[in-house]
């Protein structure tokens, strides 16, 4: 669907970025830290038996990050000049960020599941996948079903159904009002995701402000040091 001529679409390839880097922190601060603070969890007003908290809020807020970054991929897929590139950039930060990812979690260097990189990375080579054996059915399928068996070993941070949302916003990319209302059904399990589907839709068709070697780096970065540090506002508890 064309964006360009849209009114409403007003974000840029680095407007969604910062916005899924916002939730993201939001979310994993409430997960990580805020969790120990008892005044997060008083509830504010309730909805039927459901008692709404800071917490709860703040979590559902940090839903939104995930289909963001899944929709990025997609877009970086599409339109980046080196795909071998890109794909070990995806697959070097996963490396990096797994230290942290297990200090948050555990306080030590080891934990029973790996972050959201490298799920993000086997959604990106599942698209190389598509395009490179698009006429070769039975070799696609293979090689995704492959794909799927090593997000589900590596118990990767939403893992079978992540990689599975790339694959699927990948195939629908042609209609997003299709993306949409089927992304929505996909992410069932955390209905209030399928809200990150608004803002993909004001998106522009434009990379922003975000280019050049350094800014894009950061982008990288920004993962793996923000959970050292809220790793180390942890320890100050």
């Amino acid at each position: 669907m064309e964006t360009n001529g849209r009114r409403w679409a007003m974000l840029s390839g680095s407007g969604l970025k910062v916005l899924a880097m916002g939730t993201m922190l939001i979310d994993h601060l409430a997960a990580f830290y805020w969790w120990y603070d008892p005044q997060f969890f008083q509830p504010l007003f309730s909805i039927g038996h459901r008692h709404i908290t800071l917490y709860f809020i703040l979590r559902m807020v940090g839903r939104l990050a995930f289909p963001i970054f899944c929709f990025l991929i997609v877009e970086g897929f599409l339109h980046t000049h080196d795909r071998r590139k890109y794909g070990r950039n995806l697959l070097l930060f996963a490396f990096i960020s797994e230290i942290p990812w297990n200090l948050v979690h555990t306080g030590t260097w080891q934990y029973n599941g790996q972050n959201v990189m490298f799920t993000l990375c086997l959604g990106f080579l599942g698209l190389c996948a598509m395009e490179y054996f698009r006429n070769d059915i039975r070799r696609m399928g293979f090689t995704l079903i492959g794909l799927l068996a090593v997000a589900v070993l590596l118990r990767a941070d939403y893992g079978c159904v992540g990689y599975g949302f790339i694959l699927l916003l990948y195939s629908l990319r042609h209609n997003r009002l299709l993306q949409a209302v089927i992304g929505s059904c996909a992410l069932s399990g955390q209905w209030i995701a399928g809200l990150a589907f608004v803002p993909i839709n004001m998106y522009n068709g434009h990379r922003g402000f975000i280019q050049g070697p350094v800014a894009k780096y950061a982008f990288y970065l920004f993962y793996p040091v923000h959970l050292f540090l809220i790793y180390l506002l942890q320890t100050t508890l």
